[in-house]
């Protein structure tokens, strides 16, 4: 099943929406910010082409060292 994701813009409207899901017995979940950027980074990892290969140099002059 499809979710939707809702960025209320306050804390009033979050526990708004947060009681109105719960009287309708949809049940949600409120993520954290950290939580969020994480669901983010692992879906665009999803999306990398793990056929593309980077050497250890490359890596490493990236990196700085």
């Amino acid at each position: 099943m499809s979710s939707i994701v809702v960025n209320p813009k306050s804390e009033k409207e979050l526990r708004f929406l947060s009681e109105l899901l719960q009287k309708l017995g949809i049940d949600a979940k409120v993520l954290s910010d950290e939580e969020v950027e994480d669901l983010g980074l692992s879906l665009l990892m999803k999306d990398i082409d793990r056929a593309d290969q980077v050497s250890e140099d490359e890596v490493m002059e990236k990196l700085g060292g």
